[in-house]
């Protein structure tokens, strides 16, 4: 009996560790930016504040697009998303909240796991 009990136990152990495990390993896709600190990071004027959300709305929409593509397409999809959010970035600011953005996008990807589609 005791060893029936112990097979049954097993038995629901692994699948769960097995997630657990896999679940660790997988990138969080949400990308999602606070808007107001950004601004105040970067000290944006009005015109820029308005700009940068908008670009933010439109970054979010293409990470969300990239997540529930097929793993194939994945890479190719996010790095469309930054890119072009870079390009629109590099246009709506100045060299110097540029520079501050590069950095804070690079360290958000890294931090995310998602680092590692863009090198694909």
């Amino acid at each position: 009996m005791k060893r029936l009990m112990f097979l049954f136990v097993a038995a629901l152990v692994m699948p769960a560790a097995s997630f657990a495990a896999n679940k660790a390993k997988s990138p969080d896709w949400a990308l999602s930016m606070n808007v107001s600190k950004l601004g105040q990071y970067l000290n944006l004027s009005g015109d820029q504040y308005g700009e940068v959300a908008s670009i933010s709305e439109y970054l979010d929409g293409m990470m969300r697009y990239a997540a529930n593509s097929k793993e194939a397409k994945q890479a190719k999809r996010l790095r469309a998303a930054v890119y072009g959010n870079l390009k629109l970035m590099k246009a709506a600011l100045n060299s110097e909240q540029y520079r501050k953005y590069v950095c804070l996008m690079n360290v958000t990807l890294k931090n995310k796991g998602l680092d590692m589609y863009l090198n694909k």
